[in-house]
């Protein structure tokens, strides 16, 4: 058995259960959490822990810290998955909604890293931010996540170099395409055009955008195994880029000019038949 200890946020679907499930095959004892413990049931058979954690409350992510610090006095891995995506025309979007949409990605990551440092800090612990290469290369009707997603890269680059002396690493994940609910979860929450809106005609792009990540992706088992692999490598990592597009679009943003990629952008996602 492997005694080190791993906690994931955002376990009940996709990325964080593939992982927790990689983790575990390889010995770890695993803490898998979510907003609701029902959606853990399967992972509670197979003899993994599960805390309940809503990442946007801070009450409960001192309680989850508290119940790592009680039984197991330290922790080895601390992976921030939980995340939230909201879609459509950044015009449209609500302050309220982009309030969300910061909260959950960039706020409340950085809230359970504040709250479980100390733990990390006793056996020289690692932090592994999920991030997205959405945050690298923006695109038409994700303004608001990809806003988040640049943000909490950005943040999880400057903590791996103020936590570096300290002896924590700090991993910055940018996933390419990986088959999750993601898409439908971001359809769902598309908000419905506004009255006589200038992006009517082109609403099915919007949709679309959505679905992106859902085009030949990548399964969520071979990233998260991929993923394990090279942490249990013992290499040095910073940025880790895994899964369908990961290393092609952030070499389209690096490579292209502006002008040149907005005009493929604008087509790809039918900005182009738009009119005055």
């Amino acid at each position: 058995m492997n005694k080190k200890n791993v906690l994931i946020t955002g376990c009940s679907t996709g990325i964080g259960q593939a992982l927790v499930l990689a983790f575990h095959d390889k010995g770890y004892k695993v803490w898998a959490t979510a907003r609701s413990l029902k959606k853990l049931d399967a992972l509670t058979r197979k003899g993994i822990h599960v805390l309940e954690l809503d990442v946007n409350d801070p009450a409960a992510i001192e309680t989850a810290a508290g119940t790592i610090q009680q039984h197991d006095g330290q922790l080895d891995i601390l992976v921030n998955n939980a995340g939230y995506g909201a879609m459509g025309p950044l015009i449209e979007v609500t302050e309220e909604e982009l309030k969300q949409q910061f909260q959950t990605n960039v706020f409340a990551p950085m809230k359970v890293v504040q709250t479980f440092l100390p733990l990390l800090l006793k056996n020289q612990g690692t932090v592994i931010n999920i991030g997205s290469i959405s945050g690298v290369l923006a695109t038409p009707f994700s303004g608001a996540y990809c806003a988040s997603k640049a943000a909490i890269n950005t943040l999880s680059d400057v903590l791996r170099m103020e936590l570096k002396q300290l002896g924590v690493n700090v991993v910055t994940v940018q996933p390419g395409a990986i088959q999750s609910n993601f898409g439908s979860t971001a359809t769902e929450s598309l908000s419905r055009l506004k009255p006589g809106s200038a992006y009517t005609a082109i609403e099915s792009a919007i949709k679309e955008r959505a679905m992106a990540s859902q085009k030949n992706p990548t399964t969520a088992e071979e990233f998260a195994d991929i993923l394990v692999s090279k942490i249990e490598s013992g290499k040095s990592l910073n940025i880790v880029r895994i899964g369908n597009g990961s290393r092609a679009l952030p070499a389209l943003k690096r490579w292209l000019p502006v002008s040149l990629l907005e005009r493929i952008l604008g087509r790809l996602f039918k900005l182009d038949r738009l009119r005055n």
